[in-house]
């Protein structure tokens, strides 16, 4: 007995570290968020924005890129929504949300096009990418292909679903102004409104039910499409978007700490945005967006009404619309996993709650030591006697 407290002593105190490095990334999370940006859809003009180059971690609002990348393969004739697709074993082990895929079958691309943005499925990212790209690593290159010929500039993709990395992975990243620039393009596809507005919808014949986690489709009038996005380091963001009186506004809340805060700041920023754009005949909404400069690879840009670091309102600075392929080189890789505001302060806490764990430790082992030598002096004094 004395033994097995011992050595479970030593097991805590070695497999303590070990824990901890397998919290890959810095958590971003905040409140209300990390960063925020509305625009008008149809001319890209920036109604509102506060941290809007901050680099974030996308989580399945990532996704988002996957449709593009697939309606535009569909567009261009190189696959078609009735193709059918294998389910892969890697497919079937992917884990978070998902709609159970299992290698003995197989469903068309529409099917799967639908569980990946109704249901977020990670499986289904992964069994529609290995089949039109032969692989997860060859569909990453063609996302980020299409977001650098986007003008994506502090974006770059790791994975087709968006979960957070294994150890040793890099995380995806992108920010709300990237985000925004492959919103304005999907926006374009009438598609795009089929499959990420869609509230609920039956997959394989009607025995699994799936629901969109994007609760402003019920919430928002004229709310008809786009994605959420959550895991725990990468916090809560969504990408949302409504159209009424001709005008389509789009909503980008990324980081927050808390689902209901990020959902209530998503509906008040469209809200404010359709109040600065007014309604507009349907025939001017199809007419060519603003072509304008790419917008700046760190921070806000110099139009603002507020102070430097505060939100900002009504800038004539659009979100730059998409550029052509010779001009996609422009883009950088972003260098590391972005750093949180406030990290400091997580930091030192972390450092003092294993410090204090240690200390815990050290205190116990020591005490568990001391009933060991008092039992082992007491036996020994009865050996003495009997002596």
């Amino acid at each position: 007995m004395q033994r097995f407290i011992l050595c479970l002593l030593v097991l805590i105190l070695t497999a303590a570290p070990v824990w901890a490095a397998r919290n890959p990334i810095q958590p971003i999370n905040k409140s209300p968020y990390v960063s925020a940006l509305v625009i008008d859809a149809d001319t890209g003009n920036v109604l509102f924005e506060d941290n809007a180059d901050a680099r974030v971690y996308p989580a399945s609002v990532l996704k988002l890129m996957d449709l593009y990348v697939i309606l535009d393969r569909i567009e261009q004739g190189a696959l078609k929504l009735d193709e059918m697709v294998p389910v892969t074993t890697e497919a079937y082990k992917t884990g978070g949300s998902q709609v159970y895929l299992d290698p003995k079958e197989q469903f068309t691309v529409e099917e799967l096009l639908y569980a990946l943005m109704v249901q977020s499925a990670n499986d289904a990212a992964v069994a529609l990418a290995t089949h039109i790209a032969g692989s997860k690593e060859g569909f990453v290159a063609l996302m980020n292909q299409k977001a650098e010929a986007l003008g994506m500039k502090n974006s770059r993709f790791h994975s087709v679903h968006g979960l957070p990395p294994s150890e040793g992975q890099e995380p995806d990243v992108t920010t709300a102004r990237d985000m925004a620039i492959l919103c304005r393009e999907l926006a374009k596809r009438p598609d795009t409104f089929k499959y990420t507005g869609t509230k609920s919808r039956g997959f394989r014949n009607d025995t699994f039910m799936m629901h969109n986690h994007n609760k402003l489709l019920t919430q928002v009038p004229g709310s008809d499409g786009f994605k959420t996005g959550y895991y725990q380091a990468a916090g809560f963001s969504i990408a949302a978007t409504a159209k009424k009186g001709g005008v389509r506004i789009i909503s980008l809340v990324m980081g927050s700490a808390d689902r209901k805060v990020r959902d209530a700041k998503a509906m008040e920023l469209l809200g404010k945005g359709f109040t600065m754009v007014p309604p507009r005949p349907e025939a001017i909404t199809a007419a060519t967006p603003v072509a304008t400069p790419a917008a700046p690879a760190a921070t806000t840009p110099p139009t603002a009404t507020q102070p430097a670091g505060g939100p900002t309102f009504a800038t004539d600075a659009p979100v730059p619309a998409a550029q052509p392929a010779a001009e996609a080189g422009a883009g950088s890789e972003p260098a590391a996993a972005p750093a949180p505001q406030g990290g400091k302060g997580k930091s030192l806490g972390s450092f003092f709650i294993g410090l204090g764990v240690g200390f815990v430790l050290f205190l116990a082992f020591f005490v568990v030591a001391g009933i060991l030598m008092k039992k082992r002096s007491k036996g020994g004094g009865k050996f003495n006697r009997s002596a």
